[in-house]
């Protein structure tokens, strides 16, 4: 049976650890986006020994590009674009600290084994509802690569931003477990 919770960032690993794959969460506080460019980008800087443009640990990164906001919003339009594209990026950065992901699709094996050794979750949220999405965005400010258009670094201020946990620290995929539940044997 899946639960709810209302959680604040940054997450802990003991946060993190009581999620469950099916699990519904409202989050609240400071996310990040970031989609592959500026994945990479954020991977060569630790390659090089440098700083990242904003704490990654216990911090949760949105893989979004979103619209521009009409006047008066912080954002337009804010779906999820599909995770795969981070896959060769998300373990370096779950290793670093990064506690949780939300985006849409399958993750590979390396990201999720990542979560299990390191502590992470991977949410979904829901493809084709971005103007819902958007509107639990009360803040957003370009903080790193503005060059990158709508792929540029945001820092996020949300409240009740609603996410379904995929991939959790025990080795859960929902995907898996979903079509499970509805297979004939």
């Amino acid at each position: 049976m899946s639960k709810t919770y209302h959680l604040t960032t940054p997450l802990s690993d003991e946060t993190v650890e009581k999620l469950q794959s099916g699990d519904i969460v409202y989050l609240s506080g400071t996310i990040y986006t970031a989609r592959d460019a500026a994945h990479k980008r954020l991977v060569d800087l630790l390659d090089a020994g440098k700083e990242l443009p904003f704490d990654v640990k216990g911090a949760v990164i949105y893989f979004v590009g979103p619209t521009p906001p009409k006047p008066g919003d912080p954002i337009g339009s804010a779906g999820p674009t599909t995770s795969y594209r981070m896959d060769s990026y998300s373990p370096r950065l779950i290793a670093e600290g990064l506690k949780g992901m939300i985006g849409k699709g399958k993750r590979n094996k390396d990201v999720t084994d990542a979560c299990e050794k390191y502590k992470a979750v991977y949410f979904g949220a829901t493809g084709g509802a971005g103007a819902l999405l958007g509107k639990q965005i009360k803040s957003a400010e370009v903080i790193a690569y503005e060059e990158l258009g709508p792929e540029a670094v945001r820092k996020l201020e949300v409240v009740d931003f609603p996410v379904t946990v995929v991939n959790d620290t025990h080795g859960n995929d929902l995907y898996k477990i979903g079509r499970e539940q509805y297979e004939v044997k």
